[in-house]
């Protein structure tokens, strides 16, 4: 999708999705360089996040528990098996494992995911430790390999930072005449 499609859709609905956000980082860190379309899309794109016309949708308006509760569960069997042999081992592909074979535990409030934590605690502790072993077993037969990790998704205040980067460098002179 273009950058000016894009933003066609953000100002139609009032929101730019995280989806949409990334898109755009996606093109203009591949662009060599932008058309003065692009350019005055962006512009256009920033003045309504700016006036609140489109608003830019949080990455997270909710948790999953069950990512805490298990990460808490592996970092201490890893610190287990790690103090006691010259083993070394991924905890984020533990985490990954276990969360994959256990259900999910979304909450949208902190007395939501306090719920969710005493009922995980009391239900499900033992898959959550049956899971993270299976898991540590695996990783611990599996050999090291060069896989490459997900990297964390910029923000939304990232990606604005980049956009008007981009658009200083590229067009230092440009400014849009008024509407």
């Amino acid at each position: 999708m273009s950058i000016e499609k894009i933003v066609e859709q953000a100002l139609q609905d009032g929101y730019l999705t995280p989806v949409m956000e990334a898109e755009v980082g996606r093109i203009c860190d591949n662009a060599s360089e932008l058309s003065i379309e692009e350019y005055m899309a962006l512009d256009k794109l920033m003045g309504s996040l700016l006036t609140g016309e489109v608003v830019a949708v949080p990455r997270k308006q909710f948790i999953n528990v069950m990512e805490e509760l298990v990460l808490t569960e592996a970092i201490a069997r890893v610190a287990e098996i790690e103090a006691t042999s010259d083993r070394s081992l991924d905890v984020g592909d533990i985490a990954a494992y276990a969360l994959n074979r256990l259900p999910p535990l979304y909450a949208t409030t902190e007395e939501g995911a306090q719920f969710q934590r005493q009922k995980a605690r009391a239900d499900l502790q033992e898959l959550i430790a049956q899971q993270v072993s299976e898991a540590i077993t695996r990783n611990l037969d599996r050999p090291n390999d060069d896989r490459t990790p997900v990297v964390a998704k910029t923000t939304g205040n990232e990606v604005l930072r980049q956009v008007s980067s981009l658009l200083q460098s590229y067009a230092p002179n440009f400014e849009q005449k008024g509407n």
